[in-house]
């Protein structure tokens, strides 16, 4: 089992996530025994922040996404599903290719989530603008 702190080294991107609309930290990559669509298949971990106000852009992750809201409000969405707003404690799950359209903060401090997302090894991000294919 590999466990990487950082995920450069575990060769998975997740630069885009942000899209200058809220930091994105990498935690641990982990592969994991199970296959996703009949691939090997890895669990990466983020922290994401963003400032009151923020907004993240729209995207995509090629596996199955959950989510814990850590602090703060946390404005989420997905395809065309209403808006919800979550507060710490909450939790999330996006299936995979799905449009997460709504990702933003609408409260007066920081908000943190802890998001997990299942995923093909060979993955070159784990986060996708809408209109690619992973």
């Amino acid at each position: 089992m590999f466990l990487g702190l950082g995920l450069a080294t575990a060769g998975v991107g997740v630069a885009r996530h942000d899209g200058g609309h809220g930091a994105v930290k990498p935690l641990a990559a982990i592969d994991i025994d199970e296959e996703l669509d009949g691939k090997a298949s890895r669990a990466t971990a983020v922290e994401v922040s963003f400032e009151p106000g923020q907004v993240g852009e729209a995207h995509r992750h090629p596996g199955p996404a959950f989510g814990y809201v850590l602090e703060g409000e946390y404005e989420w969405a997905i395809d065309d599903r209403p808006a919800k707003v979550l507060k710490p404690g909450e939790t999330f799950y996006e299936p995979a290719g799905c449009l997460h359209r709504v990702s933003s903060n609408p409260g007066k401090t920081k908000a943190r989530i802890l998001a997990w997302v299942l995923h093909p090894r060979d993955a070159g991000e784990i986060v996708v603008p809408p209109g690619h294919a992973e």
